[in-house]
């Protein structure tokens, strides 16, 4: 029956070490994901949310579907932006990625 059992279990103390070590590996690991996930992604909804309260009508900006555009009119959750002379289009507020300085639409 000896033979069944391997030799590396067999030995004392090869089972392991009890709970700690891999409790205190899973919250290495959650410290980890923490500070190299959860926090930056945190921190780029932050200044999303900022960007998105600071919009005011004459403000150039550029949307995620990289529409550069003025602002023409601010509503609750939408946009209403001047692309070119007589073109506006209505976008969602979410769209706008940045905000680029004023006069960065005549060098184009």
């Amino acid at each position: 029956m000896d033979f069944l059992i391997s030799p590396a279990y067999a030995q004392s103390g090869a089972a392991g070490g009890g709970i700690m070590p891999t409790l205190i590996m899973v919250g290495l690991f959650f410290v980890f994901m923490y500070f190299m996930i959860i926090r930056p992604q945190m921190k780029r909804q932050k200044e999303h949310k900022k960007l998105l309260e600071s919009l005011e009508k004459g403000s150039e900006v550029v949307t995620s579907g990289g529409i550069a555009g003025r602002i023409r009119q601010v509503g609750e959750n939408f946009l209403v932006v001047e692309v070119s002379e007589g073109v506006e289009i209505r976008i969602q507020k979410n769209a706008v990625t940045s905000v680029v300085p004023k006069g960065t639409l005549e060098s184009l």
